[in-house]
């Protein structure tokens, strides 16, 4: 399905679920408990598990303990680990040479934040012809509510709907609940 040629592959992708970014989220303990659920399934399927954590200037400097994954999820050493600086896990890393390397051509995205990394990271995907599944509940955000955002739970709600009718020449793209995903090889 997907418009990437000869990459049937799919692959559980986890951004940035860190101790500094998930710290106060919205149903962190229900996100990262599904989030736990898809990694533990992935690698029973042997489904590349891709990780991607966030660092900044000012704020998740690496090394630090807000920089580091949250303790309930830890990356095998085997499993690919991405280090980005922008809202698009494939901006200026090297992700897609990864996804290359591993003939993944569909994607299954989980993680934080729903209202920046996460929406950025689908739609870089999407329009780098990756098939891109949006896994509802496994991903939050931070509430930004002074800030004149809606509340996290309508801003994850709405991210859910409109990237249920998402769609494009060649490409899926879609929203499901962990219980359904899916990581089959795609024809």
């Amino acid at each position: 399905m997907t418009t990437i040629k000869d990459r049937p592959n799919t692959a559980l992708l986890v951004v940035d679920v860190q101790n500094g970014v998930v710290g106060g989220a919205y149903a962190r303990d229900a996100v990262v408990s599904n989030i736990r659920h898809l990694v533990e399934r992935a690698r029973q399927e042997r489904v590349p598990v891709v990780w991607v954590q966030h660092s900044g200037d000012e704020e998740l400097v690496e090394g630090s303990p807000d920089w580091q994954i949250v303790p309930e999820l830890t990356p095998d050493q085997s499993e690919p680990l991405i280090g980005k600086r922008y809202g698009d896990s494939f901006e200026a890393t090297d992700l897609e040479d990864v996804l290359a390397g591993l003939g993944v051509g569909r994607l299954v995205v989980t993680g934080a934040e729903t209202d920046a990394c996460i929406r950025s990271t689908l739609h870089g995907a999407f329009t780098r012809g990756y098939d891109t599944t949006l896994v509802g509940d496994a991903h939050t955000a931070g509430d930004k509510t002074s800030w004149g955002a809606p509340p996290v739970d309508q801003v994850i709600a709405h991210t859910n709907l409109y990237w249920s009718f998402q769609d494009a020449p060649g490409r899926t793209a879609g929203t499901v609940e962990t219980g359904k995903v899916d990581f089959s090889p795609q024809d």
